[in-house]
């Protein structure tokens, strides 16, 4: 258990803000507005089928570019926000970006066609990317090293929650009403985010520490995120691991519904996984600091990819179970909260000076790159759990390529930008 402590406000917020934001209003704050990012994919995997009914979608496989495009919007618009954002500071980025997802929400439940609904989700990916980059370099900005990945996990463990109860919430609207409900839903939470964000978050990006908005400043913000070897090869291990995730995303209606039956009872069995995902976070929450970064995100990586590999061959040599398929994807599932949050904090952690643009970069390339490949996997579904299993284990193994390049061979080491200088002299003797 954490003891609150005050989050330092910049001085020009003081007199706008009525109090110091505590540590754990912080954590919730930062949490519910990456929250909106999930809600846009998972609240409505239930309506997939009706939308696509609906909108005159015969092929049942096509109905996943719901998703698919949104995570291109949300990809493309993260390379605009991060140089944005370190320009004109965290909070006028993100507030525009939740008032175009809010827009954009609107505009698709009142989409005439596929391809207009279509057009609208890229928009809401667009307004969607401020979350991502602004909540991940307002955290770059006040914390670094494992405290870092503390912060990271137990806003992760927040954020969690919508994927849990998302589907049941789709669900219920679905039963309430037609399924562009769930777009007025989504853009309704989206207004309270962003008035609560607007009240409460400070500016975490002193005037002194901007970047102009030039050409030769973007470029070279881009260049030296490419050029660091651990940055990179971190993120496009993290690219693989979060392809492996979408492309179940993608294929977790057309698995739980028609293989397997489930029916009413899918957002039971997706709930099931995603708290499972935050359980994780939490625990990692409290075992980074004595553990490591590199450590927990290493080990946890190779369970994940054995994990996938086991459930492979038994896919393989037949549809397995529901219990034994949930059983063995929970063990992955609980892996990859370990692995995913605290790979994104070492790719950062080495390029605090350009955060925003950082995590643009980043978040394009796992973005736009793992929508890609998850979304390969997911047009590959064939009626077996084959495709979606396969993924996660091909996916995986080449994560673990990734972060053996990024640490020239070597796993399971401590780096010095972890450390506390106590915890550095400590690992010294």
């Amino acid at each position: 258990m954490f003891v609150p402590q005050p989050f330092a406000l910049n001085p020009i917020m003081n007199n706008t803000l009525p109090r110091a934001l505590s540590r754990p209003e912080f954590v919730a704050l930062i949490a519910a507005i990456m929250s909106l990012n999930a809600l846009a994919i998972d609240v409505m995997l239930p309506a997939l089928p009706h939308m696509g009914e609906a909108l005159g979608v015969a092929d049942e496989n096509n109905r996943q570019f719901v998703v698919s495009v949104y995570m291109l919007g949300f990809g493309v618009g993260q390379l605009l926000v991060g140089p944005l954002s370190d320009r004109f500071g965290r909070r006028v980025p993100l507030l525009i970006g939740i008032g175009v997802y809010v827009l954009a929400a609107v505009l698709a439940a009142l989409a005439p066609s596929f391809g207009a609904l279509l057009a609208f989700r890229v928009l809401q990916g667009l307004g969607a990317a401020s979350t991502r980059i602004v909540v991940t370099a307002v955290v770059r900005d006040r914390y670094s090293g494992r405290a870092m990945a503390e912060v990271m996990s137990l806003a992760f463990m927040v954020f969690m929650v919508i994927p849990i109860v998302a589907p049941s919430i789709g669900e219920v609207l679905l039963l309430t009403g037609p399924w562009q409900g769930i777009f007025f839903f989504m853009g309704g939470l989206a207004l309270v985010f962003g008035a609560w964000a607007l009240l409460r978050l400070p500016e975490t990006l002193e005037p002194e520490r901007r970047r102009p908005l030039t050409a030769e400043s973007i470029l070279g913000g881009f260049r030296l995120v490419v050029a660091n070897r651990m940055a990179l090869w971190y993120a496009l291990a993290g690219t693989c691991t979060f392809g492996a995730l979408f492309g179940f995303i993608s294929t977790a209606q057309q698995i739980y519904v028609d293989l397997y039956g489930l029916g009413v009872w899918f957002p039971a069995a997706f709930a099931f996984v995603a708290a499972l995902m935050a359980v994780s976070s939490f625990l990692n929450s409290r075992i980074v600091r004595r553990f490591g970064m590199r450590r927990i995100s290493h080990f946890a990586l190779l369970v994940f990819t054995g994990l996938s590999g086991v459930l492979l061959l038994i896919s393989l040599a037949g549809q397995p179970p529901l219990w034994l398929f949930l059983g063995l994807l929970s063990g992955v599932m609980f892996m990859f909260g370990w692995a995913a949050s605290n790979m994104n904090s070492l790719s950062l952690q080495p390029l605090g000076a350009v955060a925003g643009t950082a995590s643009s970069v980043f978040g394009f390339i796992q973005t736009i790159g793992g929508a890609l490949l998850g979304g390969f996997v997911g047009q590959q579904f064939n009626g077996t759990v084959v495709p979606t299993v396969a993924g996660y284990t091909v996916l995986g193994t080449a994560a673990l390529l990734c972060v053996l390049v990024a640490e020239r061979g070597h796993l399971f080491g401590v780096g010095e930008e972890e450390l506390s200088p106590a915890l550095r002299s400590k690992e010294a003797t």
